[in-house]
């Protein structure tokens, strides 16, 4: 199996960036897609970005244009550069690694990463 730990959240302020990294290890050559999901209070968790392992990228329409997903295949781990952030921005962010497109709740997820925009 494989296993993900996340980094990078904090504070930061409406306008500001964030990276948050997400290293994989374990079967590394059974994922095909990593990403990112989030949650905030009262909401159900959604998909942020993902990235297969042919390097297409997906991006909820709300990101489009101020995030952006990468890999780093010789590290195993996939970043999430966060710019323009917005209070609704706000939520804890889970990186997943999955051997399919869409992952489920038997695949690896990190423990998540609070990422907090205010002002």
């Amino acid at each position: 199996q494989s296993q993900v730990v996340e980094s990078g959240g904090g504070s930061v302020q409406p306008v500001g960036s964030l990276r948050l990294s997400c290293a994989a290890s374990g079967t590394i050559f059974s994922i095909n897609a990593m990403g990112w999901y989030r949650q905030s209070p009262g909401k159900e968790r959604e998909l942020v970005a993902s990235i297969t392992a042919a390097y297409s990228t997906n991006y909820t329409d709300s990101v489009k244009g101020r995030f952006t997903i990468s890999k780093d295949t010789d590290k195993n781990t996939v970043y999430l550069q966060m710019n323009s952030l917005k209070p609704e921005d706000t939520a804890v962010y889970y990186c997943y690694a999955s051997p399919t497109t869409i992952p489920t709740i038997f695949d690896a997820w990190g423990q998540g990463t609070q990422v907090t925009v205010s002002s």
